[in-house]
């Protein structure tokens, strides 16, 4: 692992934590940007000060920019990344179909993420049937199944935008009880999920960082 041992303020800084699906999706934004990070990795219940100063809301992701501008939500630090550098192509379908994927995603950040939660976490919320809200999650698994049969990716033959802000939740999702999931007859979600979370992209930026505290040397991301 490097260290970022530029002066303060030189690069933006990434607060992020590795298990998180919106850091998880920034990250891979960031990476493949090429954009270079200092990122400090959060405990979600030990947050730094620093964290909170930047964006009081407490969550990850965290963008703080050079200029002190702060960019608090996931896909808008995505959206910063590439519009700065774009190698892969990841923003191109949404130039002509930019309507259906923003459904998509919307979709996945809401009623999906609903369900996710009440599945993964039902003692939090009160009265709810985990059960119930897998089944519901089922629902969207099988609209991206029925996607997935026909293309490679979400958007066509190449994984891009789509691709990068939904399949952490499906992950999360789907090792809520893996074994269960496997068992579905959703071929084409499987596949996609399995070769995204075997490729060296997903591999890269799912490196494991020390909790960052004031003091400490930062870990430059993406790692090289």
């Amino acid at each position: 692992m490097s260290n970022v041992n530029a002066m303060p303020g030189q690069v933006p800084i990434l607060y992020s934590f590795r298990r998180c699906p919106y850091a998880m999706r920034a990250r891979m934004a960031i990476a493949a940007s090429g954009q270079a990070c200092a990122l400090r990795e959060v405990v979600l219940r030990n947050k730094p000060p620093e964290m909170i100063a930047a964006s009081p809301k407490g969550t990850v992701p965290v963008m703080v920019l050079p200029d002190a501008q702060v960019i608090e939500e996931s896909l808008e630090i995505m959206y910063w990344a590439l519009d700065r550098n774009d190698p892969e192509g990841w923003l191109m379908p949404l130039k002509s179909n930019r309507d259906d994927i923003d459904a998509l995603i919307a979709e996945n950040d809401g009623p999906f993420k609903n369900d996710l939660d009440r599945y993964k976490y039902p003692t939090r919320y009160e009265n709810s049937d985990p059960l119930h809200h897998r089944s519901q999650g089922a629902a969207f698994l099988q609209k991206l199944n029925a996607r997935l049969l026909k293309t490679a990716y979400l958007c066509g033959t190449h994984f891009t935008f789509a691709d990068a802000a939904i399949a952490p939740f499906i992950r999360q999702f789907a090792n809520n009880d893996r074994a269960w999931f496997n068992a579905l007859d959703l071929p084409g979600i499987q596949r996609w999920l399995e070769s995204i979370l075997e490729s060296d992209r997903f591999l890269g930026v799912m490196e494991k960082y020390p909790a960052w505290e004031n003091g400490m040397d930062e870990a430059a991301f993406p790692p090289a």
